[in-house]
């Protein structure tokens, strides 16, 4: 596993431009949110849930859950301090939330976070894992999960042809341009889909994946959604 140090995440002005700049360059982001709110609403609500945020960014996968339901108890995790000072700024108001700072390295082999959470979201963070690697973090998941509790990945996924790819590609690519003329962007990133397979990056195929979680004993697994390499899935502990 690459450590996080020798990352384009541990350097502060790669994850500023990315804090900044994720509504222009990650495809149907608004979307994507809006599905995992769904999600929350039709099979979490309604009780109070404890929720675990993997490599958490900036906070506003918890940010956009505790809005629909304050009542959340979130323990959110990322390596970068930079990241992690941003989800505090952006969570402030809420009391019932706690910050670590850990790789998924590190979380594997300590497993800092001793509890079972009723709800564990991830996006755009478990793809800089290898195969085996997201494995065993989904065997990690899975047995930090409350039964009945839910698993959802929010993430790029490795297209399973060469024509699929390029397709996906230029969809993307695409999507960035009207993204930059809406809102009158100065700065390109056209450039992002190309670099997505860089020496951080390691996107597996999604079959793989929902064969991985179904292997693990993950109940209802399935993809929520797909937009070119983008996807949402997940499955639930029995």
């Amino acid at each position: 596993m690459t450590d996080f140090s020798e990352t384009n995440w541990a350097k502060a002005d790669f994850s500023k431009e990315y804090a900044e700049n994720a509504d222009i360059f990650i495809l149907e982001r608004r979307r994507l949110l809006e599905i995992l709110k769904s999600f929350y609403r039709n099979f979490l609500a309604g009780r109070k849930n404890n929720i675990l945020d993997l490599g958490c960014g900036d906070g506003v996968l918890t940010r956009e859950l505790l809005g629909i339901d304050g009542s959340i108890s979130a323990t959110l995790v990322d390596a970068s301090d930079d990241m992690l000072r941003r989800a505090k700024e952006r969570l402030k108001a809420y009391e019932e939330v706690r910050l670590i700072k850990t790789g998924f390295q590190e979380l594997l082999e300590k497993d800092a976070l001793p509890e079972s959470f009723d709800f564990i979201v991830s996006s755009l963070a478990i793809h800089h894992l290898d195969k085996g690697e997201k494995n065993s973090l989904f065997e990690y998941i899975y047995s930090h999960l409350n039964p009945g509790g839910y698993f959802l990945n929010i993430d790029v996924v490795l297209s399973p042809s060469e024509g699929l790819e390029e397709w996906y590609l230029l969809l993307w690519k695409e999507w960035i341009v009207e993204r930059q003329e809406a809102l009158n962007s100065r700065e390109d990133f056209t450039d992002v889909p190309d670099r997505y397979k860089n020496k951080d990056n390691k996107p597996d195929i999604l079959e793989d994946q929902l064969s991985a979680l179904k292997s693990i004993g993950f109940k209802e697994v399935d993809c929520f959604y797909k937009y070119g390499i983008f996807s949402v899935y997940g499955g639930r502990r029995k």
